[in-house]
């Protein structure tokens, strides 16, 4: 959520993928899993140290106080390098481009697998999850939410969907994109019935907004980054049933000019001008969600897992105050969702890939993600089995985020079409709503998007 989303993803962008041989030509290395053998045991690599990547998160956070289970679990050591978020994905794609292998497993978000995977740097991990000489009997890979296992599943042949090829990371955590609000203000106006509909949304938005009182209706990510499209935007703009590509057989064509991607930017692009934060162009999620917090946006579009937090106690000055509902649905009454995964995936060059593989099968077991439920800041589980029993305990008392949840969760998936050249184009996407704000025709600019991003997507 916090890395991948915001400053660190920018490097994504800035940072080219090397070929699959990697700096000076080192070879891809075999994957580990056929080399395990005999029954399965926790203990199987025991006396062994692991060097695990992680920047500060909730579920980092979470897990940090476990990690000394897992040890006497497995006998297996671990070394924790922690990377703030604006340098984290620079570091991981310095050193994986390097092929040291330095960190065996490392947190990564499902888009960078479109980067990582072609270039040979991730380990594929099905046959780790097919070897029950490496994985447990109890694991239950089938218990992960489906939309979460195809997301980290490509064969990155272009045109060809989400859910083929290998599994190239693990989830650890996630979060749909829906909408949170001041439930205790909406209570206050008499307001009961939530927008099932794009258009009565951006009406109740600007009916929420008194710019004397600085309260604004909706707030959304605006920055010139890849990560304003991800959330709210592309959720309602899949959901108003327009596509980011097609592909004609042997090229991807953007979509992003079609009739529909044009009327609902205009309308989206309207609703910052009346019912956004004025400083829309620089806004990231800590922007939004730190309004909705304080009490001066009535609204968010964008992770539930990054408002959730804000309404445990003394966490802001709306804590206590605060709902979520789905958001509106599409014409068709679809909600489709794009979502974000925190995964966990294992460098191609590690040397210590069974111990590292037992890591990770451990931190996305069903034992030790009810564990970090319980702590009470881990949103949202992986797990069906988990978020079926410990979570909705826990979460019982956050107004609508249980019911949000279980609206979307069978449409949730990434809605973008997987493709490797996704940070750049996006960014571009991003960069072509800023221009249409700031006054830009929107059928003309989001053809000269359109056209580049064809372009860049094929070469």
């Amino acid at each position: 959520m916090l890395a991948a989303m915001g400053l660190a993803g920018m490097a994504a962008v800035s940072l080219p993928v090397l070929s699959a041989c990697g700096v000076g030509g080192k070879a891809n290395a075999p994957n580990g899993a056929g080399e395990v053998t005999g029954g399965f045991d926790w203990k199987k690599a025991a006396g062994s140290t692991i060097n695990i990547l992680q920047t500060p998160h909730p579920y980092q956070k979470s897990y940090q106080p476990l990690l000394k289970e897992f040890t006497e679990l497995t006998g297996i050591n671990v070394n924790v390098d922690l990377v703030p978020e604006a340098d984290y994905f620079t570091k991981l794609n310095t050193e994986l481009a390097g092929g040291t292998g330095k960190h065996d497993a490392f947190m990564l978000g499902a888009y960078f697998i479109w980067q990582y995977g072609p270039a040979g740097w991730i380990e594929n991990l099905d046959p780790w999850l097919k070897n029950s000489s490496a994985t447990g009997p109890d694991y239950d890979f089938e218990d992960i939410f489906e939309g979460l296992r195809t997301s980290t599943r490509w064969d990155f042949t272009t045109g060809n969907p989400l859910g083929t090829g290998g599994q190239w990371a693990i989830p650890w955590g996630f979060e749909n994109n829906v909408v949170a609000y001041n439930k205790k203000y909406f209570d206050q106006r008499g307001i009961k019935k939530l927008p099932d509909r794009f258009d009565d949304f951006i009406q109740l938005a600007v009916d929420l907004t008194d710019r004397s009182q600085n309260r604004y209706g909706i707030a959304t990510r605006g920055s010139k980054s890849w990560a304003t499209i991800h959330p709210g935007f592309m959720t309602q703009y899949v959901r108003e049933g327009a596509v980011d590509y097609t592909f004609n057989g042997s090229d991807l064509v953007a979509q992003m000019d079609s009739d529909k991607a044009i009327d609902f930017t205009k309308k989206w692009i309207e609703m910052q001008h009346k019912a956004g934060p004025t400083s829309w162009t620089s806004y990231e999620y800590p922007n939004a969600t730190g309004d909705l917090g304080d009490g001066t946006a009535m609204m968010v579009y964008d992770a539930d897992s990054a408002t959730y937090p804000k309404n445990k106690a003394g966490a802001s000055a709306q804590a206590g105050n605060l709902g979520w509902y789905a958001g509106p649905a599409g014409p068709d009454g679809n909600y489709k969702t794009n979502l974000w995964t925190w995964s966990w995936a294992m460098s191609a060059n590690s040397r210590n890939k069974l111990p590292a593989w037992l890591f990770i099968q451990w931190a996305t077991g069903k034992d030790s993600l009810n564990k970090a439920v319980e702590g009470g800041t881990y949103a949202d589980p992986v797990r069906k089995s988990v978020f079926d029993t410990t979570f909705k305990r826990v979460a019982a008392d956050q107004f609508g985020y249980l019911e949000a949840f279980e609206t979307v969760i069978g449409s949730s998936k990434i809605q973008f079409t997987p493709q490797k050249k996704f940070f750049d184009t996006t960014q571009n996407w991003a960069v072509a709503l800023q221009d249409i704000y700031g006054g830009a025709d929107t059928a003309s600019r989001l053809r000269s998007l359109a056209k580049t991003n064809t372009s860049k997507v094929n070469l």
